[in-house]
């Protein structure tokens, strides 16, 4: 696995692609053009990357060792509803459909104009924030609901007080429930710093959160993964967020 990154762009990539030389050359590309790259040469080492970070898009190639881009769609829509942009020599109108029947955004043949590449990258990321923006969405568990659209959360109906803070990673959590974040990953999300020594900031907020959320001694929503950091899930009785 190879990560590359520019700290100056604002939208993160993943380019999953088996051949070194147009994997390099399209990161070097995009890197130049302001973007965040991160790099996968298979589905194994994609699915490896967005276990522990989201990207805003990815670059999916098709025919690669082992698991093809059809299959690695598939597992990475169980997880995220970025764009995906398949990139393939194939041209067939069965592989284009089966790459929007799974899950898939756009299709991109190779071999391709970079600044095609980039236009559509543009497009797909801008249509995704845009959509976003029309749904008020709510996510619900149980009792608790988070409006994510006007960054409200309540309680059994009533309004609860967060903090801007508190509300970003009340949010980042609960988007993607059971999945495990690091200290260092959530403080690295919220604060956009670099997470190396401040620990204690991601556990105060989360006790906040606690304090404030979880007034039954029955249900948690925030887990502590012993060794490894944080989850988001309504259960009972939870031992180990303690």
């Amino acid at each position: 696995m190879k990560k590359e990154e520019n700290t100056i762009g604002k939208h993160k990539l993943l380019i999953v692609e088996d051949d070194r030389d147009l994997r390099e050359m399209t990161a070097l590309y995009l890197k130049q053009k302001g973007f965040t790259v991160l790099t996968a040469e298979n589905g194994d080492e994609a699915l490896e990357i967005i276990s522990h970070t989201i990207p805003q898009l990815i670059l999916l190639d098709i025919e690669m060792p082992g698991r093809d881009g059809f299959e690695v769609c598939q597992e990475i829509r169980k997880q995220l509803i970025v764009p995906i942009i398949f990139v393939s020599v194939r041209q067939q109108m069965v592989d284009k459909l089966t790459c929007f029947e799974l899950g898939g955004d756009d299709y991109v043949t190779k071999p391709f104009d970079f600044n095609e590449l980039e236009a559509r990258i543009r497009a797909n990321i801008r249509r995704y924030h845009v959509n976003l923006a029309k749904g008020a969405k709510v996510l619900k568990y149980g009792d608790l609901e988070i409006h994510i659209d006007n960054k409200k959360c309540y309680l059994n109906g009533e309004m609860i007080p967060l903090t801007a803070k508190e509300m970003k990673l009340l949010i980042q959590l609960a988007q993607y429930p059971k999945r495990i974040w690091s200290h260092d990953q959530l403080y690295d999300d919220i604060w956009s710093m670099d997470a190396t020594g401040n620990i204690q900031t991601v556990k105060v907020h989360i006790r906040n959160l606690r304090k404030k959320l979880e007034k039954s001694k029955d249900v948690r929503y925030i887990h502590t993964v012993r060794g490894f950091g944080y989850s988001f899930s309504m259960e009972k009785n939870d031992r180990a967020s303690k």
